[in-house]
């Protein structure tokens, strides 16, 4: 079979990865979004996907704008390629380009479709304390994520799981399901399902202003946004900006999903119910595991953050360095 990739992300690599390891798969091409500088020190930086290519010896083509870009489009009706695989390339396929390959254009979609059509879904899944979700994979059409669906895979989704840990497991998953999907289409085993627009949500990209954390939250709200948004989520602290980059939600409604040491963390916890608090406060200190904060519904344990300008370090080192008190209040991020 015939293949050209479409790909930009680290989540994309696996499938590139796996499709290149088949003797009877050719990857004749890859396509991935231009090269862009980075903050450090304004270098141009290759996406992952193209880093993969070029170690494999595989043709790069990079268009600004691939909608506009003649000589991409007959580059890929010249390779006369089976099929166009495409894993968060990052622009809109035209028509054009959909209809070349003989056997369509398949999608990897890091949700179950049609719930978390978009740019985002792994993240947002996450922010809505979704417990399952997985790989669709999908015959592409013109629109947003709206085709055909072929096959899907799940996975349940672990508490303390955050947008990082989750792309790793997906992107292995798809990476098995699309190879399974290919054959299988290829010999008309399986049958494209529409989806369900009623159903459909959506998974936008992600602003910066989803980044700020509101104490006034529920512990598990909070947890959510944060996990989801890795590691980007702000809070305020002595009128410094202060990441928080892991937690964990104490309430009884989730402390049976939580690992044994928080779970007997949970347990030994003062009653803090007599105590007159505002969410952002700090009620608590664990010697060896660090601060515990009020939020506007349940206890939320800061488990790693990271200072403006500094390196992201452990909740309990965060207590040490900054000799951070009981009664100390976090403000709200921006």
């Amino acid at each position: 079979m015939k293949v050209v990739f479409f790909g930009t992300p680290q989540f994309a690599v696996p499938t590139l990865e796996k499709l290149l390891k088949h003797s009877d798969v050719e990857v004749m091409a890859v396509v991935t979004q231009p090269d862009k500088r980075r903050e450090r020190g304004n270098q141009l930086t290759p996406s992952p996907v193209k880093t993969a290519a070029i170690a494999a010896n595989l043709p790069v083509w990079q268009p600004e704008r691939i909608k506009k870009d003649t000589q991409t489009l007959t580059n890929l009706k010249h390779l006369q390629a089976d099929v166009f695989v495409v894993v968060a390339y990052g622009q809109i396929l035209s028509p054009k380009i959909l209809n070349i390959p003989k056997f369509g254009c398949i999608n990897v979609h890091g949700s179950i479709l049609p719930k978390y059509r978009g740019a985002a879904p792994i993240q947002w899944c996450l922010y809505n304390g979704e417990l399952e979700t997985g790989i669709t994979t999908m015959l592409m059409d013109a629109g947003m994520d709206t085709g055909a669906m072929l096959l899907t895979a799940t996975t349940p989704i672990g508490l303390l799981d955050n947008a990082q840990d989750l792309g790793v497991k997906l992107a292995d998953i798809g990476a098995d399901l699309l190879i399974e999907t290919l054959w299988k289409w290829e010999r008309q085993e399986i049958e494209a399902i529409p989806q369900d627009n009623a159903q459909a949500t959506y998974a936008p990209l992600i602003q910066k202003t989803d980044y700020g954390l509101d104490w006034s939250k529920t512990a598990i709200e909070l947890h959510n946004q944060i996990r989801g948004f890795y590691p980007n989520c702000t809070a305020t602290f002595r009128n410094q900006q202060l990441k928080i980059i892991a937690t964990a939600p104490l309430g009884s409604a989730d402390v049976e999903k939580l690992p044994p040491k928080l779970q007997d963390l949970f347990h030994k916890l003062p009653d803090l119910s007599s105590k007159s608090v505002i969410p952002g406060e700090v009620v608590s200190i664990t010697k060896g595991v660090g601060a515990i904060v009020q939020t506007g519904g349940g206890l939320l344990l800061l488990r790693e953050v990271q200072l403006a300008g500094k390196r992201p370090q452990s909740g309990w080192d965060f207590v040490n360095g900054s000799r951070l008190t009981v009664g100390e209040v976090l403000g709200n991020g921006e």
